[in-house]
């Protein structure tokens, strides 16, 4: 048994550096975040290498109590602490008894695949994603191609901060190389575009600088690198292709080189980001729906799974509708739509935030930023007489809004979408006007997601990552009404002072 972990430590003191800090709300539904905290910041952190270390023993200790080999894959993202924070949870991880398999730098699905490439079932990937400089966290699993989801973390947790983690003989280390050539070689298989592609690759200075543009490359495109060099302080914005900044980026360079698409990458280079040949940034649901037009033509009969954030259109779709294909949505999160559309057997698994998660024979079901974006290629390949732009338009109308995310802290944001849920239900039931128009169904699998008559849609949710709520509009009617319906979310959310002021134009 381990002693159990400190809430809150004082940064410079003895107990800082002796004893374990975890702040217990970096448990989230499906992965772990926590603020640890850079040079110059005037933010307490949340955790600490010895908590890391605590964190480590603990998930040795719940693969044990899981019952499968006791043998995991590690990696890291290109952030100035994150390998001391992967080395001090390999530490935790040998102490538990477990055989580390340290592939190094890496992405998040590099880490996915060496699960498959070495035959390890766990896996286990520091990185914090597209969040900004200070902020680390651990991506974890133990049934490939499958990440934990709520009663895993749930078990982490309450291991961890009860000191329950135990020691064990049998741990041990081994440093694997070779797997990051054998990633891209995978990637890039038995693909061979042969329609002339000009393609801008943005990585935000992130990790994906070191992997997409060899891999696109590879596929038989012409890349333009934007911002690949790895460069952890993210000196123009943080990498994340739902970041307007980067988006406008892209689109600048892509009208810059005349370049029939751009592909933007996240931190750890799991989610995927488009910019149409003619500068338009198309959100990841729209994609969604343009590769699953393009696939159910190959697959008839098929089912995508998509998020509660998405677009409504996939059940209207003509295209769909004429294969045979089904659509089943699902609370956003990337272990619940990749867990989902393996029980499903779906095809695909699509997420508006940009996680893609393409199940065989297109892939292997986790996501993949580079996967997604060779799928995209592939659906252009397929379509020699038809740019980006030309597949965007032959989508049905709808007007949406970016994913907005107003400040609400992590141990209040639960209470206030309940409260929130509650007030929309009431809405609902006394037959009240939104934008003047009536509620026809409030869907609360995750958060609440209200649909008016005309098929208009507003969704409320907690983020499960940041502390944040989610808020996302659409309207088949026009991009003023996006904003008509969303100004009343607005009210709603300015009658809750536990969420921060929010001003966002649409």
């Amino acid at each position: 048994m381990t002693t159990k972990p400190h809430a809150k430590l004082t940064p410079n003191s003895w107990e800082f550096e002796t004893e374990a800090l975890i702040k217990p709300t970096g448990f989230r539904e499906y992965d772990a975040r926590w603020w640890f905290g850079h040079p110059g910041s005037d933010t307490p952190p949340d955790l600490n290498l010895y908590g890391v270390q605590a964190l480590g023993m603990g998930l040795g200790t719940l693969i044990h109590e899981l019952g499968v080999a006791p043998k995991i894959v590690v990696g890291h993202d290109f952030r100035s602490y994150s390998l001391s924070v992967k080395q001090a949870l390999e530490v935790g991880l040998m102490a538990a008894g477990v055989e580390v398999h340290d592939i190094g730098l890496a992405l998040s699905p590099v880490a996915y695949y060496a699960q498959f490439d070495l035959d390890i079932p766990c896996v286990a990937m520091v990185t914090a994603s597209h969040n900004s400089n200070g902020w680390t966290g651990v991506k974890m699993g133990a049934n490939r191609p499958l990440t934990f989801g709520p009663d895993e973390m749930s078990r982490l947790k309450e291991i961890v901060l009860a000191g329950e983690g135990r020691t064990r003989s049998g741990g041990g280390y081994v440093r694997q190389t070779g797997v990051t050539e054998r990633y891209l070689a995978d990637v890039a298989e038995d693909v061979a575009i042969e329609r002339p592609l000009k393609v801008v690759a943005a990585c935000g200075n992130g990790t994906a600088g070191a992997f997409a543009p060899q891999a696109l490359r590879a596929m038989g495109v012409e890349v333009i690198e934007m911002d690949c060099e790895l460069d952890h302080t993210f000196p123009r914005y943080n990498p994340n292709p739902e970041d307007m900044k980067m988006l406008h980026a892209m689109r600048d360079a892509v009208l810059e080189h005349g370049a029939d698409v751009g592909l933007g990458f996240d931190g750890d280079g799991d989610r995927c980001g488009v910019i149409d040949n003619e500068g338009e940034e198309i959100f990841a649901d729209k994609i969604g729906l343009m590769l699953a037009r393009d696939l159910a033509p190959l697959h008839p009969g098929s089912t995508f799974v998509v998020d509660v954030k998405s677009t409504g259109l996939f059940t209207i779709d003509p295209i769909l509708a004429e294969h045979g294909c089904k659509t089943d949505y699902f609370k956003t999160g990337h272990s619940y739509i990749k867990r989902r559309s393996k029980e499903l057997g779906a095809l695909a698994g699509f997420e508006k935030s940009g996680h893609f998660f393409l199940q065989p024979p297109i892939g292997r079901g986790y996501d993949d930023g580079l996967i997604a974006a060779r799928a995209v290629l592939q659906m252009l390949d397929r379509n020699p007489d038809r740019s980006m732009a030309d597949l965007r338009r032959a989508l049905p109308v709808s007007y949406g809004s970016p994913t907005m995310s107003p400040a609400c802290a992590d141990e209040v944001k639960y209470d206030v979408v309940e409260r929130i849920v509650a007030a929309y239900k009431l809405k609902a039931d006394r037959d009240e006007r939104i934008a003047g128009r009536r509620i026809v169904d409030v869907n609360t699998v995750n958060g609440v997601r209200f649909t008016l008559e005309d098929g208009a849609w507003g969704l409320v949710r907690a983020s499960s990552n940041t502390p944040n709520l989610v808020v996302v509009v659409e309207s088949p009617v026009s991009a003023d009404d996006v904003k008509a319906v969303f100004s009343t979310i607005q009210a709603e959310l300015g009658a809750h002072p536990e969420v921060g002021a929010f001003d966002q134009q649409i």
